[in-house]
């Protein structure tokens, strides 16, 4: 009975966030209540953790597992013709639907020996400039790009640094920003920092469900902010990485549905749930104006990090007129 009631409030899930993509409107609170009822009223710490371990899991589908099934046929393309070609982020040209696109992703290995090959999805300099390769490419001949996003961030070590990893992500940053294209990014397990972001500039950009995306990893946050490398969980609930999270701040501009478990249980169906969308979005993106959809990538770009001021309330204003009162006389009576 209670496992055909989970059932139920899961599917009603799934429902909401489908309207939520369809409509553009934000039933985040909604969604948390459900997944509350879900989860019988769980930790939200450990939800939240539970999601960035689903994001991480170990079968969950990775960029070639998704591309060979969203793609009608697909071509790899190698190399940055400047150092080598870096395993840890693919890419290359498919169709979808009869549309030539460029395919680009992270990519992660299924076991040790992959993951080493694979460098663990952490891209070195080489795979951002490959991937800048060929999404100039995709301009030249007029083919939409679509990124797959899953890493824990760009490589640090000391041959990433001194072949200029920095470097790398910020100029893919400033030429995805104004390439003369569609570009749709899918956050599809973990979207970690500035690896994530040198190939997340796009006109739409999406997240699987269980998938995460943020500005450092837990372990990272919880080292250099909280002190403890120990606190994180704390801190993934702290950096709201969570997809419900990410659309209602703006982040992303929708969310993909999982089977139930995690991407993982089904991979055909996470597929088709991606194709789909992409369909979809390609279909809308393809007959809006370059000119246009230049403006609307660069006032989305600009739109990270806006706030808007409330009203304060009476003590709050009275406070920060002492406050100014108190930094005037301070100023009159030491002036610099």
């Amino acid at each position: 009975m209670i496992k055909k009631k989970k059932r139920e409030l899961q599917a009603k899930l799934k429902e909401l966030m489908t309207l939520a993509d369809r409509d553009r409107i934000d039933i985040s609170e909604e969604i948390s209540k459900l997944r509350e009822k879900i989860s019988g009223g769980e930790d939200p710490l450990a939800r939240t953790w539970a999601t960035v371990q689903l994001a991480r899991h170990s079968d969950r589908p990775t960029t070639l597992d998704l591309i060979n099934r969203v793609a009608d046929c697909f071509l790899e393309l190698h190399g940055d013709r400047a150092f080598s070609d870096d395993p840890a982020l693919v890419g290359g040209i498919g169709m979808l639907d009869g549309i030539p696109v460029t395919f680009l992703g992270h990519q992660k290995g299924r076991n040790l020996k992959e993951n080493i090959k694979r460098n663990y999805g952490m891209a070195h300099p080489e795979g951002y400039r490959k991937a800048l390769r060929l999404a100039r490419q995709a301009e030249k001949f007029g083919r939409p790009i679509i990124t797959f996003i899953d890493t824990p961030g760009a490589y640090p070590g000391i041959a990433s640094e001194e072949r200029g990893i920095g470097e790398a992500i910020a100029r893919n940053l400033k030429v995805f920003s104004t390439l003369t294209t569609p570009i749709i990014c899918v956050i599809v397990g973990e979207g970690g920092s500035g690896g994530a972001l040198g190939i997340g500039v796009g006109d739409q950009v999406f997240i699987l469900e269980n998938a995460v995306y943020s500005v450092i990893s837990p372990e990272g946050c919880a080292s250099i902010l909280l002190k403890d490398a120990g606190k994180a969980r704390d801190a993934a609930h702290l950096l709201k990485l969570t997809a419900p999270d990410l659309f209602r701040f703006g982040v992303i501009d929708g969310i993909i549905p999982e089977p139930a478990g995690g991407a993982q249980n089904d991979l055909l169906a996470t597929a088709a749930a991606i194709k789909e969308r992409l369909r979809k979005e390609l279909s809308v993106l393809r007959r809006i104006p370059i000119s246009q959809l230049l403006k609307s990538r660069g006032k989305r770009l600009q739109n990270f990090g806006e706030f808007r001021e409330t009203a304060r309330a009476p003590e709050e204003r009275t406070a920060n007129k002492f406050l100014a009162r108190l930094r005037e006389t301070v100023i009159s009576r030491f002036p610099s």
